[in-house]
């Protein structure tokens, strides 16, 4: 029991932070608790520290909102912890889509369908299309277009009031992942994944590669749900400094013989790495 808890550590508590999140939003809606107020894209914490999220705020500014100084220092303060640990460690810590991308991949590869069903293949920059496309359009139709539509929001919604239909979309991410592409909807879709990335390129928080301890079994591939970042695994020792990392943390957990690890990572060392 011990070495299963050890091993799966990151994905138990992933898990449990996006459990006890969407909890704690469902019982301060239900009882009127002031610990948290809002969504997951604009929320106040004990009732006077402000969240809000960079990419919705964006869209609202387009569309042309007037952004108001607590919502700048609610940005400032998820900007300060995406500068740390990464813009998209939201995809797989906070946001309740993974658990419905991942476990569509977990079916995949217990059916081995991952090199089976890619049948509509397509670019993973396709999203940071996308963000260009929810900004135009959130401007065209002066309201934030993405939010509208966001089976993030929609999610997070639907667990707090009710889905009624939004579990349509859920579910369309589910089979869409499941039959046609892998990480479809997550890894070359997902907007909000992809401007994320970019504020969070530079983290301080990095996962790294020992290509001494490498024994290349290949199953860092298999769960990785933005393989590209991988390409020089078992070549040499290196900083996954990919901007597209999510810190879900499963290659440490699936690698047997311990070659990544998480480390903070200076600026300075990312920059010379990079260079």
């Amino acid at each position: 029991m011990s070495d299963f808890l050890f091993r799966y550590r990151y994905y138990l508590a992933r898990r449990t932070t996006q459990i006890l999140l969407l909890g704690t939003y469902f019982l301060a809606n239900l009882y009127g608790w002031s610990i948290v107020s809002g969504n997951l894209s604009s929320s106040v914490v004990f009732g006077f520290i402000p969240l809000s999220e960079p990419f919705a705020t964006l869209q609202m500014f387009f569309a042309g909102a007037v952004i108001s100084a607590d919502i700048l220092l609610g940005i400032l303060v998820v900007l300060f912890f995406y500068g740390i640990i990464g813009g998209r460690f939201f995809c797989s810590w906070v946001c309740p889509v993974n658990i419905v991308t991942e476990t569509a991949a977990a079916i995949r590869r217990k059916l081995k369908l991952q090199d089976k069903t890619n049948a509509l293949p397509f670019s993973r920059n396709i999203r940071y299309w996308f963000i260009a496309l929810a900004l135009i359009l959130s401007f065209v139709f002066s309201l934030a277009a993405f939010e509208m539509i966001s089976p993030i929001g929609i999610a997070h919604r639907g667990i707090i009031f009710g889905f009624g239909f939004g579990w349509f979309s859920l579910v369309a991410i589910f089979l869409f992942d499941l039959f046609s592409q892998k990480y479809g909807w997550c890894g070359h879709i997902c907007p909000l994944g992809g401007f994320n990335a970019l504020i969070g390129k530079y983290s301080l928080i990095k996962v790294t590669h020992d290509a001494t301890k490498c024994v290349h079994s290949l199953k860092c591939f298999l769960v990785c749900p933005e393989v590209e970042i991988l390409e020089l695994v078992g070549k040499k020792s290196h900083i996954i400094s990919a901007k597209e990392c999510i810190k879900c943390a499963r290659c440490i957990e699936v690698c047997d013989s311990g070659a990544f690890k998480v480390s903070i990572v200076t600026l300075a060392k990312q920059l010379k790495e990079g260079a």
